[in-house]
C-alpha cells in the first residue's frame, strides 16, 4: 500500500529514508540544470513569504515566514549548498529571518538583482550556470533569464512560466522553497546523507 505524505512518498511500513516524490515531475534537461546546482538565490516576498505585507498602527509591518522552507535552505547549507536572499524590497525582519536561518548573504532594496548575483557568485568562484534563482514577478525576469536553473513559484506572475527551467507544485510562502532545496538534493544524491537522521 502506498502513501503520500506531502512532497515523500512512504512504501508499506519499511523503515527506510524516502525519496522526495517531486523527483517524478522532472525530465533529463532540467536534471541536467539541478546537478550543477553549488548556490540558490532567493527574492524574499511571494518566494520566502506569501507576498502579503501587514501594516501596523505604529507604522511596522509583518509578515509570515514557513518553517518548512526555512528547514529546506538548512538542509542545503549542511549539504554544503548556500543560500543567498536578493529582494527588491527592504526590510529589518527579512535580516532577522535570514539570520535565524544561518544565511549571511542579504542583499535588499535592489532593482537589478542580475549585478548583485553577479557579484556574489564571482567572490565565490561559481557561474551563473551553477546558480538556482527563486522568483515570483516580473522584477525577477532578467536574472531568472541568467542563471542555470531558474525557478517560478506556482502562484507566480504567468510571464515567468516562459522561462522557468521548473515551476513548483507549491506556492510560495508555503512550501515551495522547502520543495526546491529537496528536489536539488535529490537529484545531486545528497538527501539520503541529510534526511537520514531523522528517519532513523
Amino acid at each position: 500500500m502506498t502513501k503520500k505524505l506531502g512532497f515523500l512518498e512512504k512504501l508499506g511500513t519499511k523503515e527506510r529514508v524516502k525519496t522526495p516524490s517531486v523527483l517524478k515531475h522532472i525530465n533529463a534537461e532540467v536534471r541536467a540544470r539541478v546537478e550543477r546546482v553549488k548556490l540558490v538565490a532567493l527574492d524574499v516576498d511571494g518566494v520566502l513569504t506569501d507576498g502579503r505585507l501587514f501594516y501596523h498602527d505604529d507604522g511596522t509591518e509583518s509578515k509570515a515566514f514557513d518553517v518548512r522552507d526555512g528547514h529546506g535552505t538548512k538542509m542545503l547549507k549542511q549539504a554544503g549548498i548556500e543560500t543567498v536572499l536578493i529582494s527588491g524590497r527592504s526590510c529589518p525582519l527579512v535580516d532577522k529571518r535570514a539570520s535565524d536561518l544561518g544565511i549571511t548573504e542579504v542583499v535588499q532594496g535592489v532593482r537589478d538583482k542580475v549585478p548583485v548575483l553577479e557579484k556574489i557568485t564571482s567572490q565565490r568562484g561559481l557561474k551563473f550556470e551553477e546558480t538556482a534563482f527563486v522568483g515570483d514577478d516580473v522584477v525577477d525576469l532578467t536574472v531568472m533569464n541568467r542563471v542555470g536553473f531558474a525557478v517560478a513559484v506556482a502562484d507566480a506572475s504567468e510571464y515567468l512560466f516562459d522561462i522557468a527551467h521548473y515551476v513548483t507544485l507549491a506556492p510560495g510562502g508555503r512550501g515551495a522553497v522547502r520543495e526546491v532545496a529537496e528536489l536539488i538534493l535529490g537529484v545531486q544524491g545528497l538527501w539520503t546523507k541529510v534526511a537520514s537522521p531523522y528517519f532513523d
